[in-house]
């Protein structure tokens, strides 16, 4: 463990002594991490490396202030180090909706937890009673969630299965039972259960 003033340097990483950051280099920020830039959190939605011509090194990203929910860009230069915020990770169990917030329970403590539509984003059309994801917590405060890798769900509407149709067949629309619409194999009925990658809302298989 090398020694850089008030840094400490562990297998690449940075410590600056304030369990809530860690510093790391510029060139490993990745979609998705939330950092600390100016005080504020901030998740990055999108990053590229960069090196125009001759020059150094850059990483160009769009940035997402959590708090206010302003985004903005930013490049950094390859050398820079930028603070990694130490998220909570909990599992919370979706309760019911009240028309502007989605309320959920956490499985460990049972306190309760209200997140709108822009903080839940694309997973909000996933929520059924019942349904565990994986929420981070950033001092306290809920700022993303995280959905299950598979579902299981009913197909409630879709095209009937035409003569003849295989695998290789071009998909065909089908509704599921929240509401939700995914491109399904032509051999996919109504009353059928698939599971599915809510992440992506890609059809997986039909359940047996």
């Amino acid at each position: 463990m090398a020694h850089r003033g008030s840094l400490f340097l562990l297998d690449s990483y940075f410590f600056d002594g304030d369990s809530r950051f860690m510093a790391i280099s510029a060139t490993q920020i990745r979609r998705g991490m939330v950092i600390v830039f100016e005080g504020q959190p901030c998740k990055v939605v999108e990053f590229r490396h960069h090196t125009p011509g001759n020059l150094r090194a850059m990483v160009q990203t769009k940035l997402r202030n959590i708090r206010t929910g302003s985004s903005f860009e930013h490049r950094f230069r390859s050398a820079d180090t930028v603070d990694r915020a130490s998220l909570e990770q909990h599992e919370m169990e979706y309760l019911y909706s009240d028309g502007s917030h989605h309320h959920f329970m956490n499985t460990e403590n049972y306190e309760q937890t209200a997140l709108s539509e822009d903080e839940l984003g694309d997973a909000t059309q996933w929520l059924s009673p019942g349904l565990k994801i994986q929420a981070e917590f950033y001092e306290g405060a809920p700022i993303g969630v995280e959905l299950p890798p598979s579902m299981e769900l009913t197909v409630t509407r879709t095209e009937p299965t035409l003569k003849g149709a295989t695998v290789s067949n071009v998909n065909k629309p089908a509704t599921l039972e929240n509401g939700v619409t995914i491109q399904v194999p032509p051999f996919v009925n109504e009353g059928d259960r698939i599971r599915v990658d809510p992440s992506e809302g890609r059809y997986m298989e039909r359940v047996k």
